[in-house]
């Protein structure tokens, strides 16, 4: 009796813990067969991709932490910017009244916008001069050319992936910044639209400068085949570059014109211009629609003997040019696209070279 009850315990529990077996053998396999599904359709890189990730992968990483830093102190930035502009009542009260009491704002900009303006000639020294250089220079290149798979490809890759760090990298730069100053665009205190410091750090102009300089160097480095030399030539190329393009900018605008005719002297002023307006230049005009320099009978000692100089001029009245900052953000896209069409230009010059002296 006790014999078979044993036995029919045994079995029983036998079948019991076969019975659990199966189903932890069955739920395990399951999850594991789950997660190997999940994983094999996580995108991951392979061939070309990933050994150009791998083998700059300390570079793209360390932009891509920098411009996360650098979003996030501009976030930080803005709150504190909104918090003061919400106790004093701006837009209500202008700036100009906030005197110091602003002028840690306005410091905050000025720092962080000159580090945005150094981007295009760090990235271009630091990312382009060795993309192409470093492979040429220490034989990669010949090893990656001596495989089945075709120069074009491999440089078609290297330039991809450089391209979309610098494109993502810079664009949500220009976004994030572009955001922290449009409480405060109109004001004149804080940034001159049309200066460099805002201008060139919002919209497409930060992506199309940056892009431009880091292909400029990659293409200095594939004519050079000399890291360090290419570097130092990258550096001279990018800080041209900049000054060209900031001399640049005012050309890239619709001057509008606006003309009095009562005189110049007493209570006739030179016209009002819209808020924000950049003037371009100013001179009187004369009666026959003549322009002459507003420095015109300033050497006059009476207010009377200039009066007379003015008549004798036959002067009439202001002209001025200007352009209104609701052009800044078509000026901005025009700009670009030059900027754009030129990297287009040296990105087709790379592929052409690339063809037969690219080992």
């Amino acid at each position: 009796m006790s014999t078979f009850t044993r036995g029919s315990t045994s079995t029983s529990t036998g079948s019991t813990s076969d019975g659990k077996n199966g189903t932890m053998n069955g739920t395990t396999d399951g999850t594991l067969n789950a997660t190997t599904t999940e994983a094999n359709r996580r995108p991951r890189l392979s061939g070309m991709t990933w050994l150009v990730w791998r083998q700059h992968r300390a570079a793209f990483w360390t932009i891509l932490a920098a411009s996360a830093l650098s979003v996030a102190l501009m976030v930080y930035q803005r709150g504190q910017m909104m918090d003061f502009l919400d106790g004093y009542g701006h837009p209500a009260k202008g700036l100009v009244e906030a005197g110091n009491d602003f002028q840690q704002y306005i410091d905050a900009f000025s720092i962080v916008s000159t580090g945005l303006g150094m981007i295009p000639v760090l990235l271009g020294v630091f990312l382009g001069a060795p993309l192409l250089a470093g492979d040429l220079e220490d034989g990669t290149a010949k090893l990656v050319a001596a495989q089945s798979m075709s120069r074009t490809r491999w440089l078609a890759t290297k330039l991809a992936l450089a391209g979309l760090v610098v494109v993502v990298s810079t664009g949500v730069l220009s976004a994030v910044f572009g955001w922290w100053w449009s409480p405060v665009k109109s004001e004149a205190t804080v940034m001159d639209w049309i200066s460099g410091e805002a201008f060139n750090n919002t919209g497409p102009v930060p992506v199309a400068l940056t892009l431009l300089s880091v292909f400029g160097g990659v293409a200095i480095g594939v004519v050079l085949r000399r890291t360090l030399m290419a570097m130092v030539v990258t550096f001279g190329f990018t800080v041209a570059v900049q000054l060209v393009w900031s001399y640049s900018i005012v050309a890239l605008g619709n001057a509008v014109t606006v003309t009095t005719n009562k005189g110049v002297t007493g209570d006739s002023v030179s016209p009002s211009l819209p808020h924000g307006a950049y003037e371009i230049d100013q001179s009187y005009i004369t009666g026959s629609g003549d322009l002459v320099g507003w420095g015109t009978c300033v050497e006059s000692e009476t207010d009377a003997a200039r009066q007379v100089c003015l008549d004798k001029a036959d002067v009439v009245g202001w002209s001025v040019e200007y352009i209104p900052m609701s052009q800044m953000n078509g000026m901005q896209w025009f700009g670009a696209s030059i900027l754009f069409a030129l990297t287009a230009g040296v990105v087709a010059f790379l592929f052409f070279w690339g063809r037969k002296r690219l080992v």
